[in-house]
């Protein structure tokens, strides 16, 4: 297995952009564009870790715009993008990567196939791209006037991820220091190493203007998918004076069993989000035979299962939960219940319903031999 490491250029002003807020870290669909961009090297199962290369003035922006996600340290960018990636090529070297892919920051659409065929193609003396055959027609300029028409045949708009094998692109990196070259396949060209296309992608939109801003949110809204997924689960009650129910500690005459906390709401929750997002039960990721669950809170189950609707870019739209039981009253603890799972999903409470019924004396919670929950998950991805 190769390692595979992603330099993320992050360290440009953008004074095309015409923000007093670098575009990289302006927000697209709740979150800034460095995020979206970084998520799609860090979801990609052949990467082995990603490093952006950041201006020394946006610590601060960079930290909240990559919060929790787990990257390498960032480094400082240089005056030039030339300087920036050869700065981050030098801090890699200790980790020794067999292959690097270098990327745009304000190209937050690139796609997961787009990576592989980098990935796939590069190979000892040369150097990956991703592109485009230009298809609009080409004119010569001057003074405002047409002066010609441009041959478009053998003209490609170039993209990134660029891949290249780590000594082959750290070499003519160091040799071509102080040059102001305009992308790291120029810089492997200037030292005669050869360059070979793969198909990009036309979703790869480098965000440059307040236009290429508004195609960003646009495109953002069509690739929105919206899932549903819905949860069930009983645990009978035991001795004891409380039940523990989305986290609250209710009091009652007696408790729940189970091998954690028995939070037969919370785990109703969980297999509810893990529904929507297709990542199996509750049982698959927090077996009753491993000791190590046993007696754990149950929130950690929730928390791991939003945890993994965010790894997937995704957002948690709305939760509702309907607890199903004899005893005890519901209604007096619904707000600390909703304001439990709001805080433990990361959301705002109004995305959270918390409902109370009975059977009507009928079945097992009819008998009061226990509770059950089921819930519906809501997820945007």
């Amino acid at each position: 297995m190769k390692q595979i490491y992603a330099i993320i250029v992050a360290g440009g002003r953008g004074s095309r952009f015409g923000s007093e807020l670098p575009k990289q870290y302006c927000e697209l669909a709740g979150k800034p564009v460095l995020f979206h961009t970084v998520q799609a090297f860090l979801s990609h199962p052949r990467i082995s870790g990603v490093r952006v290369i950041i201006h020394p003035d946006d610590y601060g922006l960079y930290d909240s715009a990559v919060e929790g996600l787990e990257l390498l340290a960032p480094v400082h960018g240089g005056a030039t993008r030339q300087d920036s990636v050869r700065q981050g090529l030098e801090s890699l070297a200790e980790l020794e990567p067999d292959l690097v892919l270098i990327h745009d920051a304000a190209r937050p659409f690139v796609k997961a196939d787009v990576i592989d065929r980098v990935i796939d193609k590069v190979k000892e003396g040369q150097g990956v791209i991703p592109a485009l055959p230009v298809s609009d027609t080409l004119k010569k300029e001057k003074q405002g006037l047409c002066v010609g028409t441009v041959d478009r045949s053998n003209l490609w708009r170039a993209q990134t991820p660029q891949g290249f094998l780590f000594p082959d692109i750290y070499g003519a990196h160091q040799s071509q220091k102080g040059c102001e070259l305009t992308d790291d396949a120029a810089v492997m060209e200037a030292v005669g190493k050869q360059i070979t296309f793969v198909l990009g992608h036309e979703d790869n939109l480098k965000i440059t203007t307040p236009d290429d801003m508004g195609r960003a949110q646009r495109m953002m809204k069509m690739d929105l998918e919206f899932r549903n997924g819905t949860g069930f689960d009983v645990h009978r009650f035991a001795e004891g004076d409380f039940v523990t129910l989305c986290g609250v500690e209710v009091p009652h005459t007696h408790g729940l069993s189970g091998h954690s906390d028995a939070d037969v709401a919370l785990h109703a929750l969980t297999d509810a989000i893990l529904g929507a997002i297709a990542q199996g039960d509750i049982g698959s990721h927090f077996p009753p035979s491993d000791m190590q669950w046993k007696g754990v809170s149950s929130d950690r189950f929730l928390k791991k299962a939003c945890d993994l609707v965010a790894e997937k870019k995704g957002t948690i739209c709305h939760l509702d939960l309907t607890i199903i039981c004899e005893r005890p009253k519901i209604g007096p603890h619904r707000d600390a219940m909703r304001q439990k799972i709001a805080e433990i999903a990361g959301i705002s409470i109004d995305r959270v319903s918390v409902k109370g019924t009975t059977t009507e004396k009928l079945g097992f919670t009819g008998r009061s031999e226990g509770i059950a929950a089921q819930a519906s998950a809501t997820v945007k991805l």
